[in-house]
């Protein structure tokens, strides 16, 4: 049975729309026993989310889509510290539920430039008991593919591996783009060459298909 491991809710701010009410009763409807919420930057939903989920029997896993800053989390100059990546990330267990907290409230407190980053150097400190997974055409492997610069792309691949110990899966994501396609070839490529596992999502924003208007005019 699928499961979604890239989901946004109404708590990803202006950028998605799904109420979690009217996600539980669509997971029941489709059989889905559990999901994961993975909003932008932050974790407002996370307390409802797993409530709800757990009052109807269904498994909440818990994660974020967090910002890293491409240097570090003290450099803010713009036009180089605005363009962050995105990485998601989830929680294993309660120890990497309480990593998660303080990888996103550093992200707020200390890396907020645009949006709320964190720094590899640190996100090293706090990566144990987490699962991450490459994120979307925002990823920081799937960045340097659209560059064509594949060298690069494995390079990155390989130093989130490194720091998250069989827990890094490289995402790959069928939403129609272009872009996609071509990221997804490499994606595949550096899975195998790296011996690293792939994960499909859909990085959803919205509930059902014609939301898409709604969600689109956000």
């Amino acid at each position: 049975m699928f499961t979604h491991l890239h989901l946004h809710t109404e708590y990803s701010l202006l950028d998605a729309t799904i109420r979690i009410s009217d996600l539980i009763e669509k997971l029941k409807e489709s059989g889905m026993k559990s999901c994961a919420i993975t909003d932008h930057g932050s974790m407002y939903g996370a307390f409802k989310f797993q409530n709800a989920m757990k009052a109807e029997g269904l498994k909440p896993i818990i994660g974020c889509e967090i910002y890293v800053a491409p240097r570090t989390m003290a450099d803010k100059e713009h036009g180089i510290d605005n363009n962050y990546f995105h990485l998601v990330l989830l929680a294993k267990n309660l120890k990497g539920y309480k990593n998660l907290i303080k990888i996103v409230s550093v992200a707020h407190m200390e890396g907020f430039y645009y949006k709320p980053r964190i720094d590899f150097e640190t996100l090293a400190k706090f990566s144990d008991n987490l699962i991450a997974t490459s994120a979307c055409l925002a990823g920081p492997i799937s960045q340097p593919l659209l560059s064509n610069d594949y060298a690069k792309a494995l390079e990155m691949a390989q130093k989130y591996s490194e720091i998250f110990k069989g827990n890094f899966y490289i995402e790959i994501q069928r939403n129609g783009m272009e872009e996609q396609n071509i990221v997804n070839e490499g994606l595949i490529k550096i899975s195998k060459e790296l011996n690293l596992p792939l994960v499909a999502t859909c990085d959803s924003h919205y509930l059902n298909k014609e939301d898409a208007e709604i969600q689109e005019g956000r």
